[in-house]
């Protein structure tokens, strides 16, 4: 799909655990807006046919920390033991290039890349995020009990977290409120779509080359 010369965007996915985030990240990557995932760096192993540099990017925790020492990641975060973290320079690259990058993290993540975008003038001109709203606990219990995965205790735990994050969805630029995965997809390939025909994301000069065509 193509837009009028439009500046690149950072589009930043966030949910309850269980709202639907990676399945909508992963359908506006299949689909035509010509969106990019960026790669995460990750202390787990390989799992089988996974790629370093394709995947993720995998690091020993050592090389994690010194990383994350030096303040290279835009957020991190430990998964059951495993650390996974967005370096900025992954991102301000993709950006420079003119590719629209996407990114799906939990809401403190989020906030992460919010505090750094302010102190960036690449990311701040392109960071753009958006939050899947449950319509309610109840909703999301349902999903989550839906799945099979998750023991009682885990779901619960799951819940409490939920609430605390949908307290936060005021801060964001875009809220979701979920239905159905089709419905999600296509509010969000919208979001997408108003994003990149933003007057804001066109220069001045490419404006008037464009206005220049019809004279």
């Amino acid at each position: 799909m193509e837009f009028l010369n439009s500046k690149p965007i950072f589009l930043v996915v966030s949910a309850p655990s269980g709202g639907g985030k990676t399945t909508v990240c992963n359908r506006l990557l299949a689909s035509d807006l010509g969106l990019q995932r960026a790669i995460t760096c990750t202390t787990r192993a390989p799992r089988p046919g996974e790629v370093d540099g394709k995947d993720y990017y995998f690091l020993t925790k050592d090389q994690f920390e010194s990383r994350k020492a030096a303040d290279e990641f835009l957020e991190w975060a430990n998964v059951y033991g495993n650390f996974y973290g967005t370096l900025k320079s992954e991102i301000i690259r993709r950006l420079e290039l003119g590719q629209d990058v996407i990114v799906s993290v939990d809401v403190q993540g989020v906030a992460s890349i919010a505090k750094m975008a302010k102190n960036d003038p690449v990311l701040s001109a392109s960071f753009v995020s958006l939050f899947i709203a449950l319509p309610s606990v109840e909703a999301l219990r349902k999903r989550l009990e839906g799945r099979g995965s998750d023991s009682p205790e885990v779901i619960q735990k799951r819940l409490d977290t939920a609430r605390t994050e949908m307290q936060t969805c005021g801060g964001f630029d875009y809220i979701l409120l979920s239905g159905s995965m089709d419905e999600d997809y296509e509010r969000a390939y919208a979001v997408v779509l108003a994003e990149k025909m933003k007057r804001s994301r066109i220069s001045q000069s490419d404006l008037e080359k464009y206005i220049g065509l019809f004279h």
